[in-house]
């Protein structure tokens, strides 16, 4: 019975895991070189001031160039650093910080061709990703941006010292996914910084905004791999093999029923004793680069140390592996030592003696289930 009760947890176990699969899968990079990327983009912009804004915004518009180097660290969250500039413009009617009038019409003076440059650091919200979930095939993604920068300018005033202005932006960022590692990028940027153009702004401040095209390229090309620690077919054919276990042990108990009853019509008092088996081995599985143990494999973890209990003259094989594509041969031994200890540990604290455990840690192994991430395992023998 009690075999049965070990069966039957295990059941339960897997079907919360299953239900739990089907809830919306979470993707990362699984190295830190994946998905980094560098895109180009060009455009123009213009600077928002009340100068400009009286004598007319459109006729303040400069082009803009940008390089950015950045990073998706999963499909919905990334960052970027990025540098950007050429020139801005004003149109001013103050000289030296006094409006000047020649008769009854103020004097306006073209401040053309301020030289500058920006340095940005963005972090990036892909919305689409996080609303619909990732779709490595989706054409069109769109992410919202936002982050502080230091822009450098002679100012005038003081031509002849380099200031470095904090600067601080948001945007929104749209991408076609035109190939695996090429995308078409359009952005839309506003920012604050203190006035370049000194003593000849009518505001300590202004406001530019930009729109640019550009392209992005992906090194090696878009890469994300499931965070989930459970393989749905894998899970399926585990329980499956549970409920045959459960089967044959209501048809063994059926029969030392019967057994039972026969001898009692005998006037025969025989002790029976069956052996019901007890499913095993057991996988507890961990995410890429953990040796800490979730929620699901603590369950599988106590069903299986009631029974290590019920066996204190059984020892049992802990063995501890890793994913070989990722990390070093290094790493993955210690990632498997750390593995195997870790179920050891969660054993021991259940109450199993540590002499019947013997904990290995194999390293590295490729596809010993066909997929890389189920190397990321601890098996129990």
């Amino acid at each position: 019975m009690k075999s049965k009760l070990v069966i039957l947890s295990l059941l339960l176990a897997g079907a919360v895991t299953t239900v739990t699969a089907q809830t919306k899968e979470k993707f990362t990079s699984e190295k830190f070189t994946d998905n980094i990327y560098i895109s180009v983009g060009g455009g123009a912009q213009v600077c928002v001031n009340p100068d400009n804004s009286d004598y007319g915004l459109g006729k303040a518009i400069t082009p803009l160039i940008h390089v950015s180097l950045g990073k998706w660290v999963n499909p919905t969250w990334g960052f970027r650093g990025q540098v950007a500039g050429l020139w801005s413009t004003l149109n001013s009617k103050h000289l030296n910080g006094i409006e000047t009038i020649v008769g009854n019409e103020t004097t306006w003076y073209k401040l053309k061709n301020k030289k500058y440059f920006t340095l940005r650091a963005d972090a990036i919200y892909n919305l689409s990703n996080a609303i619909a979930g990732y779709n490595p095939d989706r054409l069109f993604t769109l992410s919202v941006f936002a982050g502080p920068g230091l822009t450098f300018a002679k100012t005038y005033g003081d031509q002849d010292k380099l200031n470095a202005l904090i600067n601080g932006s948001v945007g929104l960022m749209g991408q076609f996914n035109v190939a695996e590692c090429w995308d078409i990028n359009l952005e839309a940027r506003g920012e604050v910084s203190p006035s370049i153009f000194g003593k000849y702004s009518n505001a300590y401040t202004d406001g530019a905004v930009s729109l640019t095209a550009g392209v992005s390229y992906t090194f090696g090309g878009k890469k994300f791999v499931s965070c989930s620690n459970v393989d749905e077919d894998a899970l399926n054919a585990e329980i499956n093999r549970y409920r045959e276990e459960l089967a044959k042990a209501n048809a063994d108990l059926e029969a030392a029923k019967k057994a039972l009853a026969n001898a009692k019509s005998n006037q025969e008092v025989k002790e029976i004793i069956k052996n019901v088996p007890v499913a095993g081995p057991v996988a507890v599985f961990f995410k890429i680069g953990k040796s800490k143990i979730d929620d699901y494999g603590l369950v599988n973890l106590k069903l299986v140390a009631k029974v290590m209990k019920q066996n204190p003259d059984k020892k049992y094989k802990i063995a501890g592996y890793a994913d070989k594509a990722t990390g070093s041969v290094a790493l993955n031994k210690k990632l498997a030592d750390a593995r195997a200890k870790a179920v050891c540990d969660a054993l021991i604290k259940e109450g199993v003696s540590e002499s019947q455990l013997e904990p290995v840690g194999y390293g590295g192994t490729e596809n010993m289930f066909g997929k890389n991430f189920l190397n990321r395992v601890v098996i129990l023998e």
